[in-house]
């Protein structure tokens, strides 16, 4: 959430930056929320000095009755019935005004970083490297779709018969490539000094408001309505709101977390070969990593973030490449975001396998998740995430790129995880 402060004293950086992530409401609710905002020191005013006169009188009228001046006392316990009545309409008031304005906070995404590239879509989304050979198959190569049920490693009519279309059952060698690959990321983050956490798969609405998932992708969670809670998206919403309401001791500082967890979202459903396979599901795994920081070195830790990434798809032997998001691609909470592909080489095209994310004070702001600076001053931190990684694209890219008539053969690093070296 941004800072009123920023809107007030930046409302022309802000609206540049809204315009750059192609939020079109952005002057009309930048306007509004200024415009309550207004109102609410208005009323805050209006009501702490009707508070301040009644505190004054009620010591006066004690001074008259003990002199015995009644009517004295009663003029000025009438004013203070009128100031008290005064105040309660000014306390509600004030608590409608701060609602609206609250709401209208929520729905202003986070403004995007300056080095962030002006565009509208993912054609826009810059370059930065690429590393790799995309390897070259023989003719008879075919899409992983074809490979899972060539060697019966994953069932997606099972699923359908289960839960429903999006939910695979994982067979056989299948399952434990699954594990493998999860132990192998988590094992992986550990040796990078992130702390292991197994956090609960279903969150409140605090924490959905609180890493910015709530309202903005409300219609893509999983809500159970009778308990009030939500299957989480990705574990970044569990593991950065440990820190909700918490001031984090400088020497505890930079906090990196990292967890394995099932995630659920709603929006699979196309038709076609962009969402055929394991290209989108409704459920998937992935392996998070977070990091909670001081403002200063947020982006170098978002540096090392996507290097680390970048590592497990070097030992996975994959081909791939970095984006640096445009504008108008970027995430909602996002101030700056890396996303990493993976060349599938039977689909001949480049699938999404993470993203990186730096958000500045964005869900700082609404988790109040600070810091006490030198002085004593409490500040917003920086939080960051990043997929580290997501499970289904690597196991399409990793089944389609390592097809031989003989099998699959997988790369070296999750020989002794899977047990085996070869499907099939």
């Amino acid at each position: 959430m941004l800072q009123l402060s920023v809107l007030r004293d930046q409302t022309d950086l802000v609206l540049a930056g809204l315009a750059k992530k192609r939020y079109a409401t952005g002057p009309a609710d930048v306007a509004a929320i200024l415009d309550l905002d207004q109102r609410r020191r208005q009323l805050q005013t209006s009501h702490d000095s009707a508070q301040a006169e009644a505190n004054k009188l009620a010591q006066q009228i004690g001074g008259l009755m003990k002199s015995g001046d009644k009517a004295g006392a009663e003029t000025l316990k009438a004013r203070t019935a009128e100031l008290k009545q005064h105040t309660q309409s000014a306390a509600a008031e004030l608590a409608q005004v701060e609602k609206e304005q609250q709401q209208l906070l929520y729905k202003l995404p986070n403004l995007p970083h300056a080095s962030v590239p002006e565009g509208r879509a993912a054609a826009d989304n810059e370059v930065v490297r690429e590393h790799g050979t995309k390897p070259e198959l023989g003719p008879d190569a075919v899409p992983h779709w074809d490979l899972i049920k060539k060697y019966d490693i994953i069932d997606f009519e099972l699923g359908v018969k289960i839960t429903g279309a999006g939910f695979p059952v994982y067979k056989g060698q299948g399952a434990r490539l699954q594990r493998a690959l999860i132990n192998f990321f988590l094992d992986e983050a550990r040796a990078a000094g992130y702390t292991e956490m197994q956090p609960p798969i279903l969150v409140n609405e605090a924490s959905g408001y609180g890493t910015g998932q709530l309202p903005d992708k409300e219609g893509q969670m999983y809500h159970d309505a009778k308990d009030d809670l939500y299957l989480i998206p990705t574990a970044e919403v569990p593991l950065t709101n440990i820190y909700r309401d918490e001031i984090i001791p400088v020497e505890k500082l930079p906090v990196r977390i990292t967890g394995h967890t099932p995630c659920f979202r709603r929006e699979a459903g196309s038709w076609g070969a962009d969402v055929r396979g394991l290209n989108r599901l409704h459920q998937f795994d992935k392996v998070e990593i977070v990091q909670i920081t001081e403002p200063e070195h947020s982006y170098a830790a978002l540096d090392t973030m996507v290097a680390h990434i970048e590592g497990l798809l070097q030992k996975l032997e994959l081909p791939y490449r970095v984006l640096r998001l445009c504008g108008g691609d970027m995430g909602f909470t996002s101030a700056l975001t890396y996303d990493l592909e993976v060349w599938s080489a039977a689909q001949g095209r480049w699938l999404e396998v993470s993203s990186a994310s730096n958000f500045e004070t964005y869900q700082a702001n609404r988790l109040k998740c600070r810091y006490r600076a030198e002085g004593g001053k409490t500040q917003l931190l920086h939080t960051l995430n990043g997929s580290a990684l997501a499970l289904p694209r690597i196991v399409a890219a990793l089944l389609e790129n390592n097809q031989t008539a003989e099998g699959i053969k997988l790369p070296a690093v999750l020989h002794s995880y899977c047990g085996f070296s070869q499907i099939g």
